[in-house]
């Protein structure tokens, strides 16, 4: 048992330490119910719930939510088209979202799928240190998957910015004395 200013009061029966957190106006709140014997503590567990959702709630914006983001190509794609696409592709990698690389292949072009593979190995190739691989490309029906994730960020360590030395006084001329 445990009091409100965190000094333990030893183990009590419940029905006692019920009674000494009625006394006092406030709960009896179990908080180890595993140990042995189980650990209880008198405070305001209206108090305590709101403390609780407090700092839920500054876990929850502390925290980055990962968003997959697709970029489709073709079998056909054109060389521009392609870079565009990949310079997307960077682009949400470096703001810390995932990349989904799909490719679908029309009609005949399935008896082609080398050059689908191609092009996803060429974006994975070009992207490079920016992302790491999370799923090689693989056929899921008519399509191609690749799943990109972002790689480590390496923070730019930034030198010392040297002081500066403030411009030396220029030398005073002597004043001649001054007549009274």
């Amino acid at each position: 048992m445990i009091d409100e200013k965190g000094e333990q009061l030893g183990i009590l029966p419940p029905f006692e330490a019920l009674k000494i957190a009625r006394e006092r106006g406030l709960d009896l709140v179990e908080v180890s119910p595993t140990a042995v014997p189980p650990v209880c503590r008198i405070q305001d567990y209206g108090k305590f719930l709101y403390e609780k959702e407090k700092s839920d709630r500054a876990a929850k914006k502390r925290q980055k939510v990962i968003v997959v983001k697709e970029v489709k190509f073709s079998v056909t794609i054109d060389d521009h088209d392609f870079e565009t696409r990949r310079n997307q592709a960077i682009r949400f990698l470096q703001d810390g979202d995932k990349v989904k690389a799909s490719l679908r292949f029309k009609g005949r072009q399935m008896a082609h799928r080398e050059l689908g593979y191609k092009i996803i190995n060429r974006l994975i190739q070009d992207v490079g240190e920016t992302a790491i691989v999370e799923f090689m490309p693989r056929m899921e029906g008519n399509t191609l998957h690749a799943i990109l994730a972002p790689g480590k960020k390496e923070m730019p360590k930034k030198p010392a910015a040297p002081r500066p030395e403030p411009p030396p006084a220029p030398p005073q001329s002597p004043q001649p004395p001054s007549a009274q």
